[in-house]
């Protein structure tokens, strides 16, 4: 219970930074798409209590919670989301290319899959290299439909690398449901298994199920075992890109929705901590203050903010 009471603090942040970034994004300051992690916070914090500093992460366009989980900063955060120069990308990346080295948060992309092969070259880098750390790529259940991921999860398991592919399944890829993309009564981790690569199923939304899987998963790959894939449900709450909630275009159906709030990981964390005298209301209250508190600075801070420099534009280019 101790260890629920520090993940469920630490997903209560991420769910107070991201509905403050919903709040203020209609101000049309931020002038870069957003995708809100808002319902899946149990992953994020679940696997990242699991890794070390040396650890590496790849992420995909819905990365807020896998940066700040992993130990990014959050003033850099919110200073990107304005463009400031103080970013963790100096304001040229944006909310879907988040880059922190100092916390080993790699990189974010946009293009559906395309972080999984730089996970899998980082993580044969590492087995090169015989380091002990391990790379963690995350993506979502429509990525598991491009060839990219196809031919990077067959190049781990030849190769036996050091990588843990995270699946989030929220069951929808923009608007297309799983029913319209795969075949019916499919199990993605169950077809991944196909690769010779170890597979589970696990309930996304339990932070302590997540982190129980992660510390089996971790252990095995950095006992040289190779690669391992979990497939984590869960559930956004608000729409694909954006602030919003859409659920008035009624591609989920109603009764869905409600089921899903109902397993809604911090309520279900909060309950447990309450079912054991753990958190009183006002330990919670104390808690969120300082949250609040630090998002106000961090806002703060990226508002007085300077936008980088014209001069600066052709640094950190690969190519012109």
């Amino acid at each position: 219970m101790i260890l629920l009471n520090s993940l469920y603090g630490k997903m209560l942040r991420i769910r107070s930074i991201e509905e403050r970034i919903a709040a203020r994004y209609p101000q049309q300051q931020m002038r870069c798409p957003i995708h809100l992690s808002i319902g899946q916070e149990a992953v994020a914090v679940g696997v990242s209590a699991c890794l070390n500093a040396s650890d590496k992460v790849y992420s995909t366009h819905r990365a807020h919670a896998h940066y700040l989980a992993k130990g990014g900063n959050l003033n850099r955060l919110i200073a990107e989301l304005y463009g400031k120069a103080s970013g963790c990308t100096s304001g040229r990346g944006g909310s879907m290319h988040l880059t922190d080295l100092d916390c080993g948060f790699m990189a974010s992309t946009a293009i559906v899959a395309n972080s999984i092969p730089l996970a899998v070259g980082h993580a044969l880098h590492q087995q090169l290299t015989r380091s002990q750390s391990i790379t963690v790529s995350y993506f979502g259940d429509g990525a598991i439909e491009e060839g990219a991921f196809y031919e990077s999860v067959n190049f781990a398991v030849l190769k036996s690398l050091p990588v843990l592919f995270i699946c989030e399944n929220n069951f929808y890829s923009v608007y297309s449901p799983l029913s319209v993309r795969q075949a019916k009564n499919r199990s993605i981790s169950g077809f991944v298994k196909a690769f010779g690569l170890p597979s589970i199923e696990v309930d996304g939304n339990d932070v302590e199920l997540v982190y129980e899987a992660i510390v089996t998963a971790v252990e095995s790959i950095k006992s040289g075992k190779g690669p391992v894939f979990i497939e984590f449900k869960t559930y956004r709450h608000r729409e694909h890109c954006g602030p919003s909630f859409d659920d008035d275009l009624n591609y989920r159906p109603q009764q869905e929705i409600e089921e899903w709030k109902q397993k809604d990981p911090l309520v279900m964390s909060r309950a447990k901590l309450a079912q054991h005298d753990m958190m009183s209301e006002k330990e919670y209250k104390d808690l969120l203050s300082r949250i609040n508190l630090e998002i106000d600075t961090a806002f703060e801070l990226a508002m007085s903010d300077s936008f980088p420099l014209e001069s600066n534009n052709q640094r950190n280019l690969y190519a012109e």
